[in-house]
């Protein structure tokens, strides 16, 4: 039974949701959004916040995260990186297969969903992963109690490559819930990391990621997973755009809802460019790369103009050790989760979206594509998932990192905005740098 304690009155937030800005007092009973209204009265025994007119938004979901356990528990945990999350605004997240073991059967996918239950402290879901030979756990997943399947069409960390024409027929067909795709073509990154090593030898300069994973490698298997969907009638998510010329697959034609085939933009493909590896090396190398700087602005455009659908992190650590190796030593993958939500923001202070759009990409857009239940708004009756911003100066710096990595690219970067509070199924879990004790729910799907 829930005590009063859990019950809290937000008062003169700007509630950003549905695509409009309202100032209005938020009432919190238990779990969820009792009430929102003008002039809410207090009630006794309860906890009254004043938001002093500042940004009230739904929390962020996060389609894309690796915590990396169990199996590689010394980069990362489910229960570190949730709780960078949550200092970052993001309350719920969905987290990818390529572990030890790997997540491939829906034994192991309940087992690792005992693992966010017990240790995560927001919202979570785990994609089943596809593989050349388990298509009878992909027809066998729960829909309901799973965020998607994930297929790796290109090599990534983890090596689930799906590469048998067969297998990727099957599985578009008969996959029961959303695909979601990690797009790149191995036969060209072979081709182009054997002219690099003919180039460069042993010692082949970060510089060269974007060369070694091109455009083509991207447009040629982002291409044919979207063949693949049209002819079988695939509800089709592919992962981390990267490059303009992918953007022609994608349409802004169809109402979110009832679009089969749908793109997501991470962080850094909308904030780094090619550029950024004189400074930074192999701290940005990621799959998909981060590639010239031609290609930014077209995915920003795609996204404001909804071609792209969905901001996401893939959050990817590693330890700062693996990442000083030599490039073709060095992993993949880089630690955003904690500051996703205050990039984008920054990105509004400049004028590079709204606010509303932010909503959109980052809350209102996971939920309606993955049928979240009653996440993603601000609503009566929703989930009381809900971050409070402030408008004051946040740098980025070793001390207030979370990540069990205990690095980021960012270090340094001052933001304009803070997250000031974050609540989890109407549980205050952070407030002005603090950590409360509080869990996340499973997710659950309209499917």
């Amino acid at each position: 039974m829930y005590l009063c304690k859990v019950q809290t009155i937000i008062k003169n937030a700007r509630i950003v949701s549905n695509n409009a800005i309202v100032e209005a007092d938020i009432h919190l009973v238990n779990q969820r959004i009792e009430k929102i209204g003008n002039q809410l009265s207090s009630k006794a025994n309860c906890q009254e916040i004043d938001a002093k007119g500042n940004f009230l938004l739904p929390g962020v979901i996060d389609d894309q995260v690796h915590f990396r356990e169990p199996g590689l528990t010394h980069k990362a945990t489910i229960f570190t990186e949730s709780r960078a999350a949550l200092a970052g605004g993001v309350t719920s997240f969905m987290e990818m297969p390529n572990v030890n073991p790997q997540t491939t059967t829906n034994e192991i996918l309940e087992q690792k969903m005992a693992i966010g239950a017990q240790d995560s402290w927001v919202n979570y879901s785990f994609y089943l992963g596809a593989t050349n030979t388990n298509i009878d756990e992909v027809k066998n997943v729960n829909t309901k109690t799973t965020c998607g399947v994930k297929a790796f069409l290109g090599s990534s960390t983890g090596n689930m490559l799906v590469d048998d024409n067969a297998v990727l027929e099957k599985l578009f067909a008969n996959c029961p819930t959303l695909l979601a795709t990690h797009c790149e073509d191995e036969n060209r990154i072979k081709l182009r990391t054997q002219e690099a090593i003919q180039t460069f030898g042993e010692s082949i300069p970060p510089q060269q990621h974007p060369i070694i994973r091109d455009e083509e490698a991207c447009y040629l298997s982002s291409s044919n997973a979207v063949a693949l969907a049209t002819k079988h009638g695939t509800r089709l998510h592919v992962l981390h755009i990267s490059t303009l010329q992918e953007l022609e697959l994608f349409t802004n034609a169809i109402p979110l809802k009832d679009k089969k085939i749908t793109a997501e933009a991470c962080v850094h493909h909308l904030h780094f460019t090619a550029n950024d590896y004189a400074n930074l090396g192999n701290l940005i190398k990621c799959n998909p790369a981060i590639k010239g700087e031609q290609h930014k602005p077209e995915i920003w455009k795609a996204l404001l103009d909804n071609r792209i659908d969905v901001i996401a992190t893939d959050h990817a650590p590693h330890t700062w050790q693996e990442k000083q190796n030599t490039y073709l030593s060095s992993p993949s993958g880089l630690p955003l989760v904690q500051h996703s939500l205050q990039l984008m923001l920054q990105a509004y202070k400049n004028g590079q979206l709204t606010i509303t759009q932010l909503v959109n990409k980052m809350c209102h857009a996971p939920a309606e594509l993955f049928r979240i239940d009653n996440r993603g708004y601000i609503a009566e009756g929703y989930y009381a998932d809900l971050v409070l911003i402030n408008e004051k100066d946040y740098t980025v710096s070793k001390d207030n990192l979370l990540y069990k990595c205990a690095w980021s690219p960012l270090e340094n970067f001052t933001f304009d905005y803070s997250i000031d509070k974050v609540w989890v199924n109407g549980v205050l879990g952070y407030e002005t740098g603090q950590i409360n004790q509080v869990r996340g729910m499973r997710l659950l799907f309209n499917n």
